[in-house]
Formats: structure tokens, C-alpha cells, sequence
């Protein structure tokens, strides 16, 4: 019997995508311009898993086709608290452009804006404040969010790199 090779909680029921953004490219090649599809993709499941992904192609499905198996392939698990919220304030940077996360009140909900939006909301995270500093492009703003949220720890990873116990982390 073949066992299919596949990566945990990657069943494909819960899985949310949102196209942040679909440009038309061109190529200037000898006989002219070859023209082309890009296609920013963000999937989660609204449950701490989250990926962003770019495709190219011909036309606008088989972009968004590439760049969900892009996402996919480019996961990350952030942690959230059960307020729904980031445990702690964390910065991401992706080329120019900067993303600030910090934990906001219960109810407040995500103030965020752009592709720094979408990535939070497919995350799970519902109380959240995100400012997008220095740079208006959408992938460079998601891949920020998305190294922000790397960057976060929990009290038990913590204590664990110390070497201590969680009960001495709360003292």
C-alpha cells in the first residue's frame, strides 16, 4: 500500500484564498511586447496558518492557480492568543516596506489596511492594530505582515528557550 506524503493541517476543506492583487506585465522581447498575468494570493484557515504567494502566466486563472500552490508551499503558523490577538508588539520588514503589530482590546477589531488586512484576517487574528510603513506595494506589505508574524513567540517557547518553567516565566 502507497501512503500519500502530506504535510499536517493541510487538508484542502478549510483552506480560505483572497487574490490581493492582479497586474498585467509586459516583456519587451524582439517582435514586441509579450503581455502576462501576476497574481498576488494570500490562503489561511483562519486558524494561525497563513501563506502568501505570487503566480505568472498567460492568463489571469493559471496565475491564481500558480500562486495558490505558491502559498501553500510558503506556510507559516502565528501564534494567537484566545483573545484572538498577537501575544506581544512585533515589527516585519520585506524590501522597503515595514509593518508594526501590536495587540490591540477585545472588540476593537483588525485596524489595518491593505494587503496588511487581508493577511491579519486569514489568519485569524480579529484584534489587531498594524500600521504599513514606507512602501505602498501590496506584495512587499504581505510579505512584512508575514515576517512580523514569524517573529512572534509564545510564553511556553519562551520559557522553554530560557530554560525555565512557565510557572517562574508569570512570577
Amino acid at each position: 500500500m502507497i501512503k500519500k506524503k502530506t504535510l499536517k493541517n493541510q487538508d484542502d476543506t478549510n483552506w480560505k484564498e483572497k487574490v490581493v492583487q492582479i497586474k498585467r506585465v509586459t516583456k519587451v522581447v524582439k517582435g514586441g511586447k509579450k503581455l502576462s498575468f501576476r497574481a498576488i494570493l494570500i490562503v489561511g484557515n483562519e486558524n494561525g496558518q497563513i501563506g502568501v504567494g505570487v503566480g505568472k502566466a498567460n492568463d489571469v486563472i493559471g496565475a491564481v492557480k500558480k500562486g495558490i500552490t505558491n502559498a501553500k508551499k510558503h506556510l507559516i503558523h502565528a501564534p494567537i492568543t484566545k483573545f484572538y490577538s498577537v501575544p506581544h508588539f512585533t515589527y516585519g520588514t520585506s524590501g522597503a516596506a515595514k509593518v508594526i503589530l501590536r495587540p490591540s482590546a477585545i472588540g476593537s477589531g483588525v485596524i489595518a489596511g491593505g494587503a496588511t488586512r487581508t493577511v491579519l484576517e486569514l489568519a485569524g487574528i480579529k484584534n489587531i492594530l498594524a500600521k504599513q510603513i514606507g512602501s505602498n506595494n501590496s506584495l512587499n506589505n504581505a510579505r512584512a505582515t508575514i515576517s512580523a508574524l514569524k517573529n512572534l513567540k509564545t510564553f511556553k517557547k519562551t520559557a522553554e528557550n530560557r530554560g525555565i518553567s512557565l510557572d517562574y516565566l508569570y512570577k
